[in-house]
């Protein structure tokens, strides 16, 4: 049975891996879905539990993105709610455009409901700030170049030049690109290192920390080769340093418009 109009195709972040942290929005819809299809090379299918009976549920893993329009374009004919489960968010490295064009060429009504990055959950996993006061006040989420190609001016080199957080997202296979690009910048080879496999999946997760010098090494022992973040940043291990530059938002000297200074 088909509606007279199509419904609806909402681009779900489904987050970094542990399905609690799938949005109270996204859990929602998953759960009035007629039809989801999900990324099971990268999300766990815990991810559909939210499902009702009887949905349709298609892995697309082995899809190619015209087959993945395809089905989102028959389903949204069928049901008035059909859901793209997405790894993370679905903005950062989703194909997210290439799949709402055709969406959109159809007159089909989509919308995208934002979901939590492995950066940041690599992050929390790790009890690492990508921020500091007087360190690095910038972040940046990249790539090293492998069979996607990397615009000009977007090598690591350049990037890492700037000496801020660097969140290196698909390149643990290529993890001794991103130690040239950190040494052709100027990074030392005690510089700080951190990479965590499978960020936030219960059970799977690892935390490896080690140094430009030996991030490497580390990843061969533990195993590490697929499903990684990769961070550079010049924030890792404040916890156990000896001082830190206070945040102007919380010092008593400071004042704001929600509060004077008390000292």
């Amino acid at each position: 049975m088909t509606h007279p109009t199509p419904g609806k195709v909402w681009f779900v972040g489904a987050g970094p891996g542990d399905p609690e942290l799938v949005t109270v929005k996204g859990q929602k819809l998953l759960a009035q879905a007629g039809a989801i299809l999900y990324a099971g090379s990268l999300v766990d299918r815990a991810a559909t539990l939210y499902a009702p009976p009887g949905c349709v549920i298609r892995d697309s893993k082995d899809m190619t993105l015209e087959e993945m329009t395809a089905w989102l374009l028959e389903q949204v004919r069928i049901h008035a709610t059909v859901v793209r489960l997405q790894t993370g968010d679905p903005g950062l490295y989703g194909a997210l455009i290439e799949m709402a064009r055709p969406l959109a060429a159809a007159g089909v009504e989509w919308a995208v409901v934002p979901g939590v990055s492995s950066a940041m959950a690599s992050m929390a996993a790790a009890g690492e700030s990508m921020t500091l006061p007087e360190v690095t006040q910038t972040v940046i989420l990249t790539r090293v170049e492998g069979r996607t190609p990397m615009p000009s001016g977007e090598d690591l080199a350049s990037l890492a030049a700037h000496r801020t957080t660097l969140c290196i997202f698909l390149s643990i296979t290529l993890l001794y690109k991103v130690e040239a690009a950190l040494r052709a910048a100027g990074w030392p080879d005690d510089a700080p290192m951190l990479v965590v496999h499978k960020a936030s999946w219960p059970g799977e997760e690892k935390i490896l920390r080690g140094t430009l010098a030996t991030i490497k090494a580390r990843c061969r022992e533990a195993g590490v080769a697929s499903q990684a973040m990769i961070v550079a940043s010049p924030t890792l291990g404040a916890l156990h340093w000896d001082s830190l530059a206070r945040s102007k938002l919380y010092d008593p000297t400071f004042t704001h418009r929600f509060r004077k200074a008390s000292a």
